[in-house]
């Protein structure tokens, strides 16, 4: 099958496409969200339903190649050099059921239209901060939302899924009949099968209520310290991200932030005003705007700064136990540093509340983590990579003291593996299941070591 004669044939039968070196559209599909990463593909499939995945199956059986699903390109570590990308857009069913609280929704689907269909309902998916991320890559990876304290990770939501087995068979999987793969699938992507659909649990939101403050970076430690103190007694229902921002000193800025550093604290409680709580960090500095009231899981949307399109990047996630004060004078201190101005935006998000109590068990996890950052350097063109890379290097040894022993696996970068979040015992059981579902290895190993 490694011939393109072979491939034409497995084209013709496909009710999907196929395209391979050479198409026109080829160089446009087999990119991964991340444009830093360049991916080789031997081909890239869009299947159009589950027969044409059993036809996948069946020529990769035959001919040697693995199969390395990419729902919406997210995620992507690997060149794939000797694999066929499979991506999953026709498999877009979207079904809520408002009065259990219930979503089912395709491998395809990306959470906007999810987002998009509760809206007005009262519930909210535990999804993440992009809309054009699949829920099914989010998920499968463990997933960290803006309602995480309130309701887990994306992975302890859940409740079953629909796995297309290397042997064949098709159906729906869940913690009563097969427990072991349910702990896969909670953060180790498709290592046990082909996932074409989940159930997931919604989220209860009564009375959507955020904020966002922005204060100087003079006033950047006074008001990290208010925050980390502020989790000590932060109920389950408040939701708390900070992000440092540094702004350039280009021309193309308002003079009003060009070459200027802030810290945004955005907080979002889903039962109401939280705003008693709030007032402790807005007195920690001096406020210079504030936007505060009723919310939606849609105006998240609208609000978030990730980029819609493709675009290069470079970044280092690290989840620390603790935050104390000699870690946050150190931070600020590193970020205002002339050659770090690589990095752009530091975002520092609180854990605890339902992430140390998980519904469900699987791979990924936070529990007993107390916070999660993740430093952003991006690559314009025509600029050096090597400050950058410096400068994320330097955040990750920074911050090397205090890190927790685990990550969950959507913040892991290129070329990182699973062995950041799980123990030797569980990357054992993981490849104990990938054996036993899959002893051939038609599908690709993502970020299991081999």
């Amino acid at each position: 099958m490694s011939s393109i004669t072979s491939f034409d044939a497995l084209r013709d039968r496909l009710s999907g496409s196929l395209l391979l070196p050479g198409d026109a559209e080829f160089d446009a599909a087999r990119q991964p969200w991340n444009l830093a990463i360049e991916q080789r593909p031997l081909a890239v499939v869009a299947p159009a339903d589950v027969a044409d995945l059993r036809m996948l199956l069946d020529a990769a059986r035959t001919s040697g190649f693995r199969l390395a699903v990419q729902p919406s390109g997210h995620g992507a570590s690997s060149d794939l050099d000797g694999a066929v990308i499979v991506r999953m857009s026709a498999f877009d069913e979207l079904d809520v059921d408002v009065d259990a609280g219930i979503l089912r929704v395709g491998s395809g689907v990306r959470w906007g239209a999810v987002v998009d269909a509760l809206e007005g309902t009262g519930w909210a998916a535990p999804a993440g901060t992009s809309p054009v991320v699949s829920v099914a890559g989010y998920t499968l990876g463990g997933g960290h939302s803006w309602f995480s304290r309130t309701a887990g990770l994306g992975s302890d939501n859940l409740r079953a899924a629909w796995v297309l087995r290397p042997d064949g068979t098709h159906g729906r999987v869940d913690d009563a009949g097969d427990p072991e793969s349910m702990w896969a699938l909670r953060g180790a992507g498709g290592i046990v099968g082909i996932v074409t659909a989940l159930e997931l649990d919604l989220v209860r939101t009564p009375a959507l209520w955020g904020t966002s403050l922005t204060f100087d970076v003079a006033d950047a430690a006074a008001v990290i310290r208010a925050v980390r103190d502020l989790a000590a007694d932060a109920p389950a229902s408040l939701n708390v991200f900070m992000n440092s921002m540094r702004m350039p000193d280009v021309p193309q800025l308002p003079e009003a932030i060009r070459g200027r550093s802030f810290l945004d604290v955005q907080a979002l409680s889903v039962d109401g005003s939280a705003d008693d709580l709030i007032d402790r960090v807005r007195r920690a500095g001096t406020v210079l705007r504030e936007v505060s009231g009723p919310t939606s899981p849609a105006a998240l949307v609208a609000a978030s700064t990730e980029p819609t399109d493709p675009t290069p990047g470079r970044g280092a996630s690290v989840a620390l136990s603790t935050l104390d004060d000699a870690t946050i004078d150190a931070l600020v201190a590193f970020r205002e540093l002339p050659e770090q101005a690589s990095i752009m935006g530091i975002d520092i998000r609180m854990l605890g509340g339902a992430l140390d109590a998980p519904r469900r068990r699987g791979l990924a996890s936070l529990e007993s983590v107390g916070w999660l950052l993740h430093a952003l350097a991006p690559l314009f063109p025509g600029a050096p990579v090597e400050p950058g890379d410096a400068s994320l290097a330097g955040f990750r040894e920074l911050l090397a003291h205090a890190e927790a022993d685990r990550i969950v696996p959507t913040f892991l970068g290129p070329g990182q593996t699973l062995e950041r979040s799980g123990t030797p015992a569980d990357l054992d059981r993981l490849r104990a299941l990938r054996a036993a579902a899959d002893p051939q290895g038609l599908l690709h190993e993502a970020r299991l070591p081999r």
